[in-house]
């Protein structure tokens, strides 16, 4: 009988492991916008009329469809009272 493949053995084998950190990274980060619009109890229309992004560019953020310019991110976190922080990679994965 042959032995199930993890997700994780593809992932190793196809991609490099920059590849990987660089997915990785960009799924936590909308994970966390999507989080933190959902807590906040706004729609994505609400967003829409707080940041002045439209509500197609954010649903294509959220489903991992688009990398949006900088202002873009800026303008969503700041209606959502976030901010990027830049860390160490080293002390992200801690």
């Amino acid at each position: 009988m042959k032995r199930a493949i993890s997700w994780e053995d593809v992932k190793k084998e196809i991609f490099t492991p920059e590849q990987i950190q660089n997915y990785d990274a960009k799924f936590e980060f909308i994970a966390a916008i999507v989080e933190a619009r959902i807590k906040s109890r706004i729609t994505r229309k609400d967003l829409e009329n707080m940041s002045g992004v439209a509500q197609p560019v954010i649903a294509r953020l959220e489903k991992g469809r688009t990398t949006p310019q900088l202002d873009t991110i800026l303008k969503i976190l700041g209606a959502l009272g976030k901010t990027i922080k830049i860390v160490d990679i080293a002390e992200a994965k801690a």
